[in-house]
């Protein structure tokens, strides 16, 4: 016997003992009301988190992956056997647009064998007028075109603004 009817339980219409819908003699059998399809459709809506099939939750829970990616990041180093290099202060690298990752104390790894080289700590993105004292040393000769363009805009700059007078004079 397939009932036809839903939401709507037949006690709740005038006549309880006949369903005008399916046409069954029960009192157990249920009639369509829009108004609580729709509800029930956009609360459906709401709470399913993925596609047919899956669970309905309250809310989509996130799981964050980046231990994950650490572990396996990790045991990949293991399996290439890297030694941890101690006593290095800070690591910089140095960006095309002319910013610099530095970072401050980190954890070297490497594998001469497999040429892999691993750092890992905090890091910080910064210009490179922001460490210029100190990382003129480690500056190769792109970075150094770069830092010559960024010296003749600033002289550009200077020159600009009326200043290029020697005071004193």
């Amino acid at each position: 016997m397939e009932r036809r009817c839903v939401l709507v339980p037949c006690w709740e219409i005038p006549d309880p003992d006949y369903c005008f819908q399916c046409g069954y003699w029960l009192t157990h059998c249920y009639i369509m009301n829009l108004e609580k399809v729709r509800e029930l459709q956009q609360n459906a809506e709401q709470v399913r988190t993925g596609g047919k099939g899956t669970a309905r939750r309250k809310k989509k829970v996130v799981h964050k992956s980046a231990a994950s990616n650490d572990k396996k990041v990790q045991s990949n180093l293991k399996k290439l056997s890297v030694t941890s290099i101690v006593d290095i202060d800070e690591v910089n690298m140095i960006r095309d647009d002319g910013t610099v990752i530095h970072f401050k104390n980190p954890k070297v790894q490497a594998s001469v064998p497999a040429n892999t080289f691993s750092v890992s700590g905090d890091r910080y993105n910064k210009q490179i007028t922001e460490m210029l004292p100190d990382i003129l040393n480690q500056l190769g000769t792109e970075s150094l075109v770069h830092l010559k363009k960024l010296a003749d805009y600033a002289a550009n700059q200077f020159n600009i603004n009326g200043k290029d007078d020697v005071p004193g004079e």
